[in-house]
């Protein structure tokens, strides 16, 4: 999940919003609104509002705490976080790759839970401290904006103990599986298989409840059982991918035999000569014996056509030293992430300052295909 706007970086990590996460927090303002009005009708409209928005963005707050609690027990296990990303039904902390081991895939999990508990426990804590009592109403603002985080705080603890992936809850399951079985894929599958069942319990639930009266409520509870559903579909997937991956290497997957074209070629004989009979993308670019760069159809879409007969492909090309690459030990699926993250369709292979090939999407997915196909 990409980030549409980026907030900036807390421990290195870059915080970022997804673009249906405005949606969510204009939602939930005008929620509060409508919750602090109806509890306190006597209190000023824009004090009302002050603590609507006040309160969103400290509830958000909680929910970037929650994520980075993930994160930190991740890189504490050598495990890489690119990003954290809220969006409308939460945040998720985006990792490099998946733990290896049941302790760490616990312990990643269950910190999130906790973390929100305790801010759930302090908000509630701090309410006492400053006059409130259990099953009264607030008699002030803050402490009206203090009990509403508790609560809250709690019902995202409990809610993401959700024994089903991709919440916390299943990924606990998942590690508790994993480690009483050994088999981490039956594990992943137990895990999603519970996450499928509880997403069409709620959205039978939804569905039942908004039929009998319950109105957006209703539809509320059915859209979270439908997000549940396909999150645990997509999650299964992508850790089924890593898991058909584990221990290939770049250098088992990858083209050595790399097209190369000489880089006084015009654009236009290079498209009709090269680009269009040979059903390749990608060529290496050489220029006086060596390799220094790459040019796929990205970098000529950047030229318009009228110019190629006049541009040379070492002009338009991606020079050496810009080309992000992977040695031949590289994880494959290390690898796919940064074909993915960065919108690469392959990858030059560099081994001790040398180009000793490319490896490409089309590559890592006919070795996906062919395993699939052997059920190997």
């Amino acid at each position: 999940m990409q980030a549409s706007i980026k907030l900036g970086r807390i421990f290195g990590i870059e915080i970022g919003l997804h673009s249906s996460w405005l949606i969510i927090a204009v939602l939930i303002a005008f929620s509060l609104v409508d919750h602090f009005g109806t509890a306190h009708p006597n209190w000023d409209r824009g004090v009302i509002w002050g603590m609507a928005i006040v309160t969103a963005l400290l509830f958000f707050a909680a929910i970037i705490a929650h994520e980075l609690s993930h994160a930190v027990v991740a890189i504490r296990n050598g495990l890489p976080v690119k990003s954290i990303v809220l969006f409308a039904l939460g945040g998720v902390a985006q990792l490099e790759k998946e733990p290896e081991d049941a302790k760490t895939e616990f312990w990643m999990a269950l910190v999130g839970p906790v973390t929100s508990a305790l801010i759930g426990l302090i908000s509630l804590g701090l309410s006492v401290l400053m006059g409130w009592s259990l099953m009264t109403e607030p008699a002030t603002p803050l402490i009206a904006m203090a009990v509403w985080l508790g609560y809250i705080n709690f019902a995202l603890a409990v809610f993401n103990m959700i024994p089903g992936f991709p919440m916390d809850g299943g990924r606990v399951l998942r590690a508790i599986v994993w480690q009483l079985t050994g088999d981490s894929n039956r594990a992943t599958r137990v895990a999603s298989q519970t996450g499928q069942a509880i997403a069409f319990g709620f959205i039978i639930l939804g569905v039942l409840r908004f039929f009998g009266g319950a109105g957006f409520g209703g539809l509320w509870i059915a859209f979270i059982g439908w997000f549940l559903l396909t999150s645990a579909r997509a999650s299964y997937a992508q850790v089924e991918l890593q898991e058909n991956l584990r221990g290939v290497h770049v250098g088992d997957l990858m083209v050595q035999d790399c097209a190369t074209v000489d880089g006084n070629t015009n654009l236009q004989t290079f498209v009709e000569e090269y680009l269009l009979h040979t059903g390749q993308r990608c060529f290496l670019i050489a220029e006086n014996g060596e390799v220094a760069g790459m040019i796929t159809p990205h970098e000529i879409k950047g030229v318009e056509r009228a110019r190629w007969p006049f541009t040379l492909v070492s002009d338009a090309m991606r020079p050496l030293d810009r080309l992000r690459t992977v040695a031949p030990e590289t994880p494959v699926i290390e690898a796919l992430t940064i074909i993915g993250r960065e919108d690469f369709n392959q990858l030059p292979v560099i081994s001790n300052g040398r180009l000793v090939g490319m490896i490409s999407r089309d590559q890592i997915l006919r070795f996906l295909l062919t395993r699939s196909e052997l059920k190997i």
